[in-house]
């Protein structure tokens, strides 16, 4: 037992964060019989995905140390902020957090985005590319891409390094799609310095992919993303999207909302990977 970890002063962390959730704060609705302020206890354990008994113990601090994974499950539940989820992590006794959880933290304002898309394909990304959430449509699309590890947590390290990575996009678009995940990393690397994850992303990938490195020699800057993606999926075939994004400037985090023009065969075709948003089509 870890012990700076401070079973009281978590369980009343705990309890006023809970309080102050509000049911529409996380897509839920209010209904005519909650008389208690702020979220239930069962609401909140199905939003961290754990036991509404093993959050209850916390709360009442009688519960065990709750590992690091348990922990930024928690802070994503909660909707903390960063400087909430650096807190309660101390308060669990983790002195030091591994970057790779820490990085993982949707910030509070996607998330309550996200809340309300959950009928929508939309996923929210990480700074250097990394799939931090997925509405059920958008895994049905694209796959479940918030399972990686290390640096194959960044899209860009997969699009250089794994084959399968580029088999859901239309082949006519895979070269301007490496120079913009190249030019993307290159503003990352000069934003963030030598030393920063950008920088260390950048040299493993010159090791790692001829393609990579040729396109750095370039030093293209400047490039985006089209708004228009087209896709090859392996089911229902072609579609033709549209790309809105939405930046968090204080986290680099970003939200991509995928939208069909309707009475269109990608609308039909992407309604129904809404509808399906099931693991069969996500294989």
């Amino acid at each position: 037992m870890n012990d700076t970890f401070d079973r009281a002063t978590l369980g009343a962390f705990l309890r006023t964060r809970r309080t102050a959730l509000q049911p529409e704060d996380v897509g839920l609705r209010r209904g005519v019989r909650r008389r208690a302020p702020g979220l239930r206890r069962e609401e909140v354990a199905e939003l961290c995905t754990m036991s509404a008994d093993y959050f209850a113990r916390l709360e009442r601090g009688h519960g065990p140390q709750p590992s690091e994974q348990m922990v930024a499950a928690i802070a994503r539940g909660l909707r903390l902020t960063p400087d909430e989820r650096d807190h309660l992590f101390l308060l669990a006794g983790h002195r030091t957090t591994r970057r790779d959880l820490r990085s993982r933290h949707v910030s509070p304002g996607l998330m309550r985005v996200m809340d309300g898309l959950a009928g929508t394909t939309a996923q929210v990304m990480g700074p250097l590319g990394e799939t931090l959430l997925q509405t059920p449509s958008a895994v049905a699309l694209l796959g479940d891409q918030t399972g990686y590890t290390g640096h194959a947590r960044s899209a860009t390290f997969r699009w250089f390094t794994d084959p399968a990575a580029r088999e859901r996009y239309a082949p006519e678009d895979h070269d301007e799609n490496s120079r913009t995940n190249v030019a993307l990393l290159r503003g990352a690397v000069t934003r963030g310095g030598p030393g920063s994850p950008a920088a260390e992303l950048a040299d493993v990938l010159r090791h790692a992919s001829d393609e990579f490195a040729r396109l750095w020699e370039r030093h293209e800057v400047g490039l985006r993303w089209s708004e228009t993606k087209r896709f090859a999926h392996p089911q229902v075939g072609r579609l033709d999207l549209y790309c809105q994004l939405l930046l968090e400037p204080d986290q680099g985090q970003s939200l991509l909302v995928f939208t069909a023009t309707p009475g269109t065969e990608s609308h039909e075709k992407l309604a129904l990977l809404t509808v399906l948003g099931t693991d069969s089509f996500a294989e």
